[in-house]
């Protein structure tokens, strides 16, 4: 005689819990997130402007040290190419891109949009 399986389905506590939590957690998250209130923001100027005004002098310090760097480093490519001295015209070469990059970051932040 062959023996019949029998499965006892037995739902603990904590399971019956989460069969009925989670979808009303969930729910209520999803009804939450599709409630949308209207926002009237006004005085946007207000607040843009002091920041605005950092923006741009932060860019005019920035484009003004970089043009002080690139005559300094001009000068001191100039030296070093009438002593014939390599490493000091290379040192000068590279503080004369420092100079241009900085000199030039304003308008390449204004292109940019910022």
């Amino acid at each position: 005689m062959k023996r019949k399986t029998m499965t006892v389905t037995t739902f603990s506590r904590k399971s019956r819990l989460k069969r009925k939590i989670v979808p009303a957690v969930a729910g209520i998250a999803a009804g939450a997130s599709m409630y949308a209130l209207p926002v009237h923001a006004s005085g946007v100027s207000e607040v843009l402007n002091p920041i605005n005004n950092l923006k741009t002098l932060v860019l005019a310090i920035i484009g003004a040290v970089g043009v002080i760097i690139l005559a300094k480093n001009m000068m001191e490519f100039a030296q070093a190419y009438q002593q014939q001295d390599s490493s000091s015209m290379n040192s000068a070469l590279k503080g004369i891109v420092a100079g241009l990059i900085m000199a030039g970051i304003s308008a390449v932040m204004t292109f940019l949009g910022f």
